[in-house]
């Protein structure tokens, strides 16, 4: 990329029936920041990426259920691009208006920096609104987080969605998981890779709509199964 060309960033967002939230997120993604904003519709019932489409945003669909398979999509759109065309920075956000876009600005700059390769947004760090993390989410960052540090060295306080990180890095972190180990797989290969990684506080708000993970007992189960198997699978 010569000096003088400003860097590629490019914004990965799954959503799976965020038809009343997605037009709010991508309001407010800093203009002139990212070059294309992709919207992984997964599998929506509803008018998700009819929405998205109609406010700008790239549409992609990928039917197959789960947060990991959406990433996925957006990451193999931007693999999949000519060398010169990949981005150089990618942000995963995710479409249910809990974090707050704007703060995309202070998210990527430690990388143009030249400080880290990848960053995560802590929730932990941030100003949290009452009731927007349940307390099972608040004790399953906790535990998640304290398994990082003591079984990887990872210095990290959350495990929190809103991230950006160089495309090289999460090229070579390569990406498996398909569900909800996702957050934590590239944290910890992140770790074990030996990528600098930093923390930004970023504010956190309730969603619009009812969560699929921590909204349910069978979503909250199931995601602290994952993240738990996921994090002791690479041991």
């Amino acid at each position: 990329m010569p000096a003088t060309q400003p860097p590629l960033i490019d914004v990965i967002i799954p959503a799976y029936n965020e038809e009343k939230s997605i037009a709010n997120v991508l309001a407010e993604i800093p203009a002139g920041l990212v070059r294309e904003v992709m919207v992984v519709d997964n599998n929506s019932t509803d008018r998700t990426g009819e929405v998205a489409e109609a406010v700008g945003a790239t549409v992609l669909r990928e039917n197959r259920p789960g947060y990991g398979y959406a990433c996925l999509a957006g990451m193999a759109r931007c693999f999949g691009r000519p060398a010169p065309e990949q981005p150089d920075i990618i942000v995963f956000l995710d479409g249910d208006y809990s974090d707050y876009p704007e703060e995309m600005t202070a998210l990527v700059a430690p990388i143009l920096r030249g400080e880290a390769d990848m960053v995560i947004g802590s929730r932990a760090l941030g100003q949290r609104e009452a009731g927007s993390m349940l307390p099972q989410q608040i004790f399953g960052n906790w535990l998640a987080t304290n398994l990082l540090r003591r079984l990887y060295g990872a210095q990290f306080t959350d495990l929190g969605p809103f991230r950006a990180i160089r495309r090289e890095a999460l090229q070579r972190i390569n990406m498996q998981d398909t569900t909800y180990g996702w957050t934590v797989e590239m944290q910890l290969k992140a770790a074990r890779l030996k990528l600098r990684s930093v923390e930004v506080p970023v504010r956190y708000r309730r969603r619009i709509g009812i969560s699929k993970v921590s909204g349910t007992v069978k979503g909250t189960l199931g995601a602290g199964y994952k993240i738990l198997w996921t994090i002791f699978r690479y041991l």
